[in-house]
């Protein structure tokens, strides 16, 4: 991994890294023990930098991708194209289905929206969306960090407490809300950031706890919570938790009933259908092409430019004058996915994973990549896909070779500089307010290029974004 030490020690800006995340308490490994001192990333010597056309790019692609999930959601509540929300719809139960198209929601869209973004030779591709991210709190007291030890980040050191702020203020009716945000257990991996987040934004004035859904009250009023200042209502619930996880959450039939009767404003929506993977195989379907083009006007130019070509793993037979949309197996196309099981290492080189509704669809859980398996794990996993498409659909991508930079990083306070040979993947956080998406900051997460997934691990080099300089 390490290309070798430099010729210097770690001063400045990365020893007030350390020291932030460690008084934060981010420094232990999400799942770990508590109290034990194991760093859950390693630490860049500067924030990775960016040029100002990836910047600008960045920055319009905010308000594109929040004018797409407008389109979703305008085309699915309004209906007439039945298979659209068939898809949508997959194992979800009614009751869900029913609360997404309540009217008093009918234009809720989530708050916070983070495309995950590969650097590749040929520019920035999206591979997935995320309506319910995590990261943010981390991005914050990491931005903060930098800021502090000089350099100017992209968002401002504060960039993402305060988008979350907006966001906050942009849908209470409350001049002053309280702001609950819930952390199931099946997040609790990242209960230690949103306290830390919760803890800022009371520094600066906004009533935000970080609380578990078993420790909130339910009466006909509405929801409330313990405080050190006494009890208090919610205004706001920032739900951290997944939709397909309802069953397992304790009050989560309460939290619901409270935003069903406008006691509570729940963010992100219970709007399962804008939380699936497939939401980028759908912009590629060219039923919906013109659909898109006229929601997003010039906006759809740089989603086609950037969304990876994305194919729904439909395991339903194709009539015999048809054939899968837009997928070449060998260059040629195919009626059945079941085609893709025997190949070459070479011809494997594709990715599949679950769309959403899933526990297996967050992190990197389901994620398979063909040409790292052997041909019979790979087969099996097409063939589980294929048989859980009537209740929890998988999505299929081609791999995208990312460019390998060079990043510096050490591992510990005062340590030795080190150089990684790396894969970096962004991602960036708007927050909606105003009918815009603001950029509150961007993460990189740089993994070793060994690594055929680039996620958040031990090994890998976690920074906010700067401009480069000229």
């Amino acid at each position: 991994m390490a290309q070798g030490g430099l010729d210097n020690t770690v001063g400045g800006a990365a020893d007030i890294v350390f020291g932030r995340i460690e008084s934060a308490g981010l420094w232990n490994i999400p799942g770990e023990q508590a109290g034990q001192r194991q760093r859950p990333h390693l630490i860049s010597t500067e924030p990775f930098p960016l040029s100002s056309s990836q910047l600008d790019q960045l920055q319009r692609l905010g308000d594109a991708l929040l004018g797409f999930y407008s389109a979703v959601n305008d085309l699915y509540i309004r209906g007439g194209i039945d298979w659209f929300n068939e898809y949508l719809n997959i194992g979800k139960g009614e009751e869900l289905i029913r609360h997404a198209l309540m009217k008093n929601q009918r234009r809720a869209l989530p708050g916070i929206i983070r495309p995950d973004v590969l650097i590749t030779d040929e520019g920035f591709r999206i591979t997935e969306l995320d309506s319910v991210p995590g990261g943010f709190g981390h991005l914050d007291c990491l931005s903060a960090a930098y800021s502090e030890g000089g350099f100017d980040v992209i968002g401002g050191g504060r960039g993402i407490r305060d988008g979350f702020v907006g966001l906050i203020r942009d849908i209470s009716s409350d001049s002053n809300p309280v702001v609950a945000i819930v952390v199931s257990d099946e997040s609790k991996d990242y209960m230690h950031e949103m306290t830390y987040l919760a803890g800022e934004l009371r520094d600066i004035g906004l009533r935000a706890f970080a609380v578990k859904p078993a420790e909130i009250a339910f009466t006909e009023q509405g929801l409330y919570i313990e405080t050190p200042d006494g009890r208090l209502k919610i205004d706001v619930a920032y739900r951290f938790f997944e939709l397909f996880d309802l069953l397992n959450i304790p009050k989560a039939e309460l939290i619901s009933y409270a935003a069903r009767k406008r006691l509570v404003t729940v963010t992100p929506p219970y709007k399962p259908f804008l939380e699936e993977k497939m939401l980028l195989a759908l912009f590629r379907h060219p039923a919906l092409e013109q659909h898109w083009r006229k929601a997003l006007g010039e906006r759809y130019d740089l989603l086609d430019e950037t969304l990876t070509n994305t194919y729904i793993m439909d395991n339903r037979p194709v009539p015999p004058s048809a054939q899968i949309c837009g997928f070449r197996w060998r260059n040629e196309p195919i009626r059945d996915w079941k085609a893709i099981k025997d190949g070459s290492q070479k011809q494997r080189r594709l990715v599949i994973k679950p769309s959403g509704f899933s526990p297996m669809a967050w992190g990197s859980r389901g994620v398979k990549i063909g040409h790292d398996m052997s041909g019979e794990n790979w087969a099996q996993a097409v063939d589980e896909a294929l048989e859980s498409f009537d209740f929890s659909p998988w999505v299929l991508q081609y791999y995208r070779d990312t460019s390998i930079i060079g990043v510096k990083y050490c591992n510990k306070p005062g340590g030795e500089v080190l150089e990684m040979r790396a894969r970096v993947r962004l991602c960036p956080y708007y927050f909606v307010a105003d009918g815009r998406a603001n950029l509150g900051g961007v993460l990189a997460t740089a993994c070793p290029q060994d690594k055929k997934l680039i996620h958040g691990m031990a090994d890998a080099v976690l920074a906010p974004c700067r401009l480069e300089e000229d």
